[in-house]
């Protein structure tokens, strides 16, 4: 049995802890369309809802809100840096769901202590929405908690050592005022890999030997940047640009690789001991011709190893032109499995017999109910079920361990270092120390130097640091 990455705040034998979650999901996702008496926490039938970050990410997740089956749910309250950001949102959502939308004007607050003001609008036992940038993830939690809320917060959770143990004795302090709280790592609610899951527990593909993901297409988001034209400050241009800039979102490869990388590990019911890797970045000027400043490379390729000697491969690209590769694939030594076929949890999920995943070798192929096809629409079923029902759900811990996992493969990319997840989670560097004290006015945590230009990775040479 594979042996855990053990530290501190996450001493866990990972075999263990994956079945025990596994389980403990499997169960709240099969009442989750189940029609039981709706009893909210506070004694009322409409769960209030506040939206912290109103980008895209965050007006898809209030939707989902406003969408659950379980009961009423209504949003009372936005917040954001970016006026013009939070009534898009605002607009959308209230074309979508118009009788569940009651934000007028004086509960739409912008600024950085606008969180507080919109979970102030909140009763203990409704939900907070955490989709900002991760820097900002404890800051928010820890505000939540005090105020007795439910929390959905968005992936990835930290991006350094620090903030990680931060988040994961927040998550303990959450679950002893019995909160529940949802992360956005929506494959762990696909029904396909829940089933997927379960036969590879049951030993049909044999040991798991190795795993594979790809996300390569052309850039996308906010991953590349020119300079700031202004008249924005470092910090704002920085938020508005925030997938550019690794203390704000673990960069590209945090934010968009962390998927497979969970569901790969979900697979294997372990998280890896150590990474080693590859990157570089091929271009540094737009299409335009201008210099892009952001901390990005545009290729990834890391070795991710287990404790029994397992491998995951997890390779990333932002190139446009190159041949496009988004999938992820699980190889056992009695046959393979895709977990995604396409996207980051796309249906269907299926077993092979062999290594091939060709149709005469399919032993099974998920088939999935219309209704619960959505995977970012299950986790908020079984989100609003838990609090309604009152039974546990707490996704902060392993949501952290994603996080680790895949700040680890960053880390060797951008350093030409292999690094462990001892000596990751244990790390004394903060990427944001002080984030929970800006002001509109503050300086950023990361200046450029005169000629606009940010530090970038430099493997080899920036061996302790990322930059």
């Amino acid at each position: 049995m594979p042996q855990t990455p053990t530290s501190p705040a996450t001493s866990l034998n990972p075999r263990r802890e994956f079945l025990k979650s596994s389980a403990q999901f499997a169960a709240v996702s099969a009442l989750a369309g189940v029609t039981l008496p709706h009893v909210h926490a506070q004694g009322t039938d409409t769960i209030q809802v506040a939206l912290i970050g109103c980008g895209g990410r965050g007006a898809g997740a209030a939707s989902n809100a406003l969408s659950v089956n379980t009961g009423p749910v209504k949003l009372v309250a936005m917040a954001d840096v970016f006026a013009p950001r939070l009534k898009t949102a605002y607009d959308a959502l209230k074309r979508k769901h118009a009788a569940s939308v009651d934000v007028p004007a004086e509960r739409q607050f912008i600024g950085f202590d606008a969180y507080k003001n919109a979970m102030d609008c909140l009763r203990p036992g409704d939900i907070a929405i955490f989709t900002t940038p991760l820097a900002f993830r404890w800051v928010h939690f820890a505000y939540a908690i005090e105020k007795n809320l439910n929390v959905f917060m968005e992936k990835p959770l930290t991006a350094d050592g620090p903030t990680s143990r931060r988040m994961i004795e927040l998550a303990a302090q959450a679950s002893a005022k019995n909160l529940k709280v949802g992360v956005g790592l929506m494959s762990r609610h696909s029904r396909a890999m829940q089933e997927l899951h379960q036969r590879i527990g049951d030993g049909q593909i044999g040991d798991v030997i190795l795993m594979r993901g790809y996300r390569m297409a052309g850039p996308l988001a906010s991953a590349f940047s020119e300079a700031n034209p202004g008249p924005l400050t470092d910090l704002m241009y920085q938020i508005k640009r925030f997938h550019s800039f690794i203390w704000l979102s673990g960069g590209c490869y945090s934010d968009f690789y962390i998927h497979h990388i969970d569901h790969l590990c979900w697979m294997k019911n372990a998280w890896p001991v150590k990474a080693q890797a590859l990157g570089g970045r091929h271009y540094r000027q737009s299409p335009k011709g201008e210099r892009y400043i952001d901390q990005n490379f545009d290729s990834y390729a890391v070795e991710y190893t287990f404790a029994d000697g397992g491998k995951m491969l997890m390779d990333g690209r932002c190139v446009t032109g190159c041949n496009d590769m988004y999938f992820s694939h699980v190889q056992g030594s009695k046959g393979m499995a895709v977990a995604a076929k396409n996207g980051d949890c796309g249906l269907p999920s299926s077993i092979y017999s062999g290594q091939l995943p060709v149709p005469e070798r399919m032993l099974w192929t998920s088939e999935v109910a219309p209704a619960e096809r959505d995977p970012y629409q299950n986790e908020w079923n079984a989100l609003t079920h838990a609090i309604r029902h009152d039974t546990p759900f707490n996704e902060v811990k392993r949501g952290v361990e994603a996080s680790v996992a895949t700040s680890m493969g960053r880390f060797a990319a951008h350093t030409g270092q292999e690094i462990t997840w001892d000596a990751f989670f244990n790390s004394t560097v903060e990427l944001a120390p002080g984030v929970d004290k800006l002001t509109l006015e503050s300086a950023s945590p990361l200046m450029p130097d005169a000629q606009g230009i940010y530090p970038i990775p430099e493997p080899g040479r920036k061996r302790d640091r990322e930059y």
